[in-house]
């Protein structure tokens, strides 16, 4: 069984026993969380949500946080001596899935 869930503006597909990362969660190590904005369910059956799937809730265990690549972020004006640099690390939670409901 598998579903896709919408988390921080992306989309992710997810299945029980999978580790995943999303956009930054408030909760601790260990904490429950339950994504309940489910668009598919799939398995035997699909069941597509029009936008979310009623009922379906996805329960997934808080495993810790963590910090994305780096961007390097650089703007550059010829003739103007106009440099800019700049970084960016994005902060993520990663996430146990535990089991999907219907």
């Amino acid at each position: 069984m598998y579903a896709v869930v919408r988390s921080g503006g992306k989309q992710i597909r997810v299945s029980p026993g999978d580790q995943i990362d999303v956009e930054l969660l408030p909760g601790q190590a260990g904490d429950a969380v339950a994504l309940d904005e489910v668009l598919l369910v799939g398995g035997d059956s699909v069941r597509v949500g029009s936008p979310l799937v009623a009922g379906a809730v996805v329960r997934a265990t808080i495993l810790g946080e963590s910090k994305g690549p780096k961007i390097r972020i650089f703007k550059y004006k010829r003739r103007k001596r106009y440099r800019l640099h700049k970084g960016h690390r994005q902060h993520y939670t990663r996430l146990k899935i535990e089991a999907i409901e219907v």
